[in-house]
């Protein structure tokens, strides 16, 4: 369901730029910590200077068009 969200989401919206980050990884675990994630799948949309603008977290998935609008900001 993920892996589906991401590819559609890469489709619609090619401008955005979007980063993958697994929770298995150091790296994607030091994310996790840092944003206080706490539910998978997570999406965050960060700004430039790190400051989170929108998290959402768990199951249920937001709309692609939602995650956009926040991304384009």
């Amino acid at each position: 369901m993920t892996e589906e969200f991401i590819n559609d989401y890469k489709v619609r919206h090619q401008d955005s730029q979007v980063e993958i980050m697994n929770i298995d990884t150091r790296e994607g675990s030091a994310t996790a910590t840092l944003y206080d994630v706490l539910q998978y799948p997570a999406i965050l949309i960060l700004q430039t200077n790190g400051y989170v603008q929108k998290i959402w977290q768990g199951p249920e998935l937001p709309r692609l068009d939602d995650v956009a609008s926040y991304a384009q900001v």
